[in-house]
This record gives C-alpha cells, sequence and structure tokens, in this order.
C-alpha cells in the first residue's frame, strides 16, 4: 500500500536529519564604537568667541538591520578639567547683598558639552544615564564637607549647574551626532567662548534600542596662544611675581590718571 510506504519513507528522512549535527551557528562579534580627532589640542586667543568642535567615530560590527531600522543612538560628551568650584550664596543684609553661606565641591567638570542622536528622553530610560553619570542633570558634585545637609547640598548643586549653564559652560546639542553611513558618524560639540584651557575628555556612548553598550573615549588639549600664553604661563610659574606686578601696575596706572585729569 502506498501509505505506508510514505509513512517510512517520512520516518526514515527524519532518523537521517537527527543524525546528522546541526550546524552550529557562529556567534556574532561584539558591537563597538571609535571616536577620533582630526587634532589632540586647539590653540584659543584673546579674541575668541566660542567654536564647534567636530568629533567623527564608526561603529564596530554594527547590525544593518538595526541600523537600517535607526536604532543605534550614540551621545558624545566633551568634559572639561575637573576642579575644585566654591558655590557662594547672597543674602539681603541692611541693604547690602553680601555672601553668607558657600558650599565648595570637587572635582567638578569646568566644562560639559552634550551632542546626541536625538532627544535625551527618547534614547533611554533616566536611571541608565543615573548609572553612567551621563548628561549635566546626572552629574556627581561631590561635596568638600560631607557632613552638611543633604537638602543644602542639593540647593547648591542645582544653582552650580544653572550658573554653568547660563554660562555657556555647560550646554546640549540635540541632533548634533549625524550618522553618514550605517556604521560612521559625525558629532558636534560646543565650546564656550570662556571654555578652559586644559586637558578635555571626549567621550562617546552606544546605545542600541535603549540599552547601553559600548563606551570610547580620546583627549583633548585646549591651551592659550600667543600672547595670552605667556601672560598666563607666568601667572601660573610665578604667582607671586605676577601678583606683585600685577598691583604695581595698578598702581602707576592709577597715578597716571590722576596727573592726567587733575584740575590745576
Amino acid at each position: 500500500m502506498p501509505a505506508p510506504k510514505a509513512f517510512a519513507t517520512a520516518i526514515l528522512l527524519s532518523l537521517l536529519a537527527a543524525a546528522v549535527p546541526a550546524k552550529a551557528q557562529t556567534p556574532l562579534p561584539p558591537e563597538g564604537i571609535q571616536i577620533g580627532l582630526s587634532t589632540d589640542n586647539v590653540s584659543i586667543t584673546a579674541g575668541f568667541s566660542g567654536a564647534d568642535l567636530t568629533i567623527f567615530g564608526s561603529l564596530e560590527n554594527p547590525d544593518p538591520l538595526v541600523a537600517r531600522q535607526g536604532r543605534y543612538d550614540v551621545i558624545v560628551v566633551l568634559e572639561g578639567p575637573p576642579r575644585p568650584v566654591v558655590v557662594r550664596r547672597k543674602d539681603r543684609v541692611l541693604g547690602v547683598w553680601v555672601n553668607l553661606d558657600s558650599e565648595t565641591f570637587e572635582n567638578v567638570p569646568m566644562s560639559y558639552s552634550v551632542a546626541t542622536t536625538r532627544p535625551l528622553q527618547d534614547i533611554t530610560e533616566p536611571n541608565s544615564y543615573k548609572q553612567l553619570s551621563l548628561g549635566a542633570s546626572n552629574l556627581y558634585m561631590q561635596p568638600a564637607d560631607a557632613g552638611d545637609s543633604p537638602a543644602t547640598i542639593e540647593e547648591f548643586t542645582a544653582a552650580l549647574r544653572d550658573r554653568k549653564s547660563a554660562t555657556g559652560l555647560y550646554s546640549e546639542n540635540v541632533g548634533g551626532v549625524q550618522f553618514l553611513s550605517q556604521n560612521l558618524f559625525r558629532a558636534t560639540v560646543r565650546l564656550a567662548p570662556n571654555v578652559p584651557v586644559g586637558t578635555h575628555k571626549a567621550r562617546a556612548f552606544l546605545f542600541k534600542s535603549g540599552l547601553f553598550i559600548k563606551e570610547s573615549s580620546a583627549q583633548l588639549e585646549i591651551r592659550k596662544s600667543g600672547f595670552e600664553q605667556s601672560i598666563f604661563r607666568v601667572a601660573h610659574d610665578y604667582s607671586f611675581l605676577y601678583g606683585v606686578f600685577a598691583i604695581s601696575l595698578a598702581m602707576i596706572t592709577g597715578w597716571l590718571g590722576r596727573l592726567v585729569f587733575r584740575k590745576d
């Protein structure tokens, strides 16, 4: 009968399939990210009014399907050198504004410029930013005196962030990261006119469908040039002599001004 024969053939084929080992799937290489700077130092002069810094980068082993669906996001940060910062609160006393309270924070990034592919709230969850200390609002400001009340520390921390944002030192450029292809991207971060000199750190964070994947970093040196650099070096290397010179110059200028504008 044909039916039993077909049934026996099906069983034989299934036994042969079970006997042949399944081909092992090669795991995909892990995804990564790399960034590069066109220069490792930037020179600024007294007439510097701010600029945009371009950072190029690439994704390593991106999934073509994920890339086509636009589910890769990149956040690039240019973080200035960390230094102590004192925040003071002024109050009006007898009609005069005086400094009453202050809070000192240690290792505060003097500048913090962010560029993103999309708004931060559309990339990942707030807890991810807190864990990565990513974004100006998630930077941990370490107080010098940990014994102060949490409410006081929070108040001065918010004031510090607001002051940095008002002066342009903390900025955010939504859409500042653009993909040039499935694996190449370009980021534009802003340098404020009062950007601090020193070693800055560029960091790139890769997210896939809202999940953090990898981070890469590079360093950038920002320094003064020309006559301003000479004054800056003297002021730091010979601070006492520079102070004496500055006071003497102010006294001489005042004396000359008195001679010029005195009324006989």
